[in-house]
């Protein structure tokens, strides 16, 4: 998804829970008929493990009259992975890959040197009311593979682990958790689930992960006697396991993984080491030397001016 132009998320007030690092408020915006709420990156906070962005899409319901419509865009240097959990979502792409993402799925997309594609509302989707809500992060990639040839997977929800066990359910979309294994593949060491606790039921975040944080998407959740609402992004301190519980029961998504040990710089959709790679990228699509998306090839969303 594109980057859309807007204020950075801004931390939280302060509270007494010495198991969080940080909280940050998703900065929210309006992108054509639902919200979209910007987690990462963040002044204070700009990768939690290889994670550079998080953003919480919907949920909303979209008019007859309205369709998701992301025009064709550049990205380098990151991997998108898009990750619904309602409606249904048409990528394609400048490898000619084209293919309708649904509830559960994981589109793990690898820029590397340089990609392009778009992401609409289904053609047959189109007419009728449609229900959206998903997450779409991005991964940057460790500086070895920021050139790599671009690729494209999808992985179908039912191929992806799940668990189910005294209150504890959900799925492991990437890396590992709860002794399963994800068949997701990514170029550095990931952790992101899927998670949801039943009333008065608790989970132990292991401390595995060297970078950990919680976005919590419905219900309160509860670590250390602190009381968490939805919409928030919990960054863990690290070395620690951490018991998350929620009174009335709660839905989060815990991610993460190993630090890149190196600045990256973002601006708009690329991400890299170099800054002057990035002034190349933006050279590159200024001038259109990037590929085209077949099967999208007549719109695009130019350079932003700043």
């Amino acid at each position: 998804m594109s980057f859309f132009p807007g204020n950075d998320p801004r931390p939280g007030d302060a509270f007494a829970c010495d198991a969080i690092e940080l909280m940050v408020i998703p900065n929210a915006k309006d992108i054509g008929g639902f919200e979209v709420r910007r987690a990462l990156p963040t002044a204070k906070r700009r990768l939690v493990g290889p994670f550079i962005f998080f953003d919480r899409m919907g949920p909303a319901i979209l008019r007859a009259d309205k369709a998701m419509d992301v025009r064709p865009h550049p990205h380098i240097g990151l991997a998108t992975v898009t990750y619904l959990f309602d409606g249904r979502i048409r990528h394609r792409d400048s490898l000619g890959t084209e293919m309708v993402i649904a509830p559960g799925d994981v589109n793990l997309m690898t820029a590397g040197r340089g990609i392009v594609h778009s992401e609409r509302t289904p053609e047959e989707s189109r007419g009728s009311p449609m229900s959206i809500s998903g997450l779409q992060t991005w991964i940057a990639l460790p500086e070895a593979h920021e050139e790599d040839a671009p690729s494209f997977e999808n992985t179908a929800g039912a191929a992806l682990p799940t668990f189910d066990s005294a209150g504890v359910s959900g799925r492991l979309v990437i890396g590992g958790f709860a002794g399963l294994r994800s068949p997701v593949k990514t170029a550095s060491d990931t952790l992101y689930a899927d998670i949801s606790l039943a009333a008065g039921a608790s989970v132990q975040i292991p401390a595995d992960a060297e970078e950990r944080a919680i976005y919590t998407l419905d219900g309160d959740l509860e670590i250390s006697g602190d009381r968490f609402p939805p919409d928030r992004l919990l960054v863990l301190r690290p070395g620690d396991e951490i018991v998350v519980s929620s009174e009335r029961g709660a839905h989060f998504m815990l991610f993460g993984g190993a630090s890149l040990g190196s600045k990256r710089y973002i601006w708009w959709n690329f991400v890299s080491s170099s800054q002057e790679r990035i002034e190349q990228a933006k050279q590159e699509w200024k001038t259109g030397r990037f590929d085209i998306v077949p099967g999208d090839e007549e719109e695009f969303i130019p350079l932003p001016e700043s």
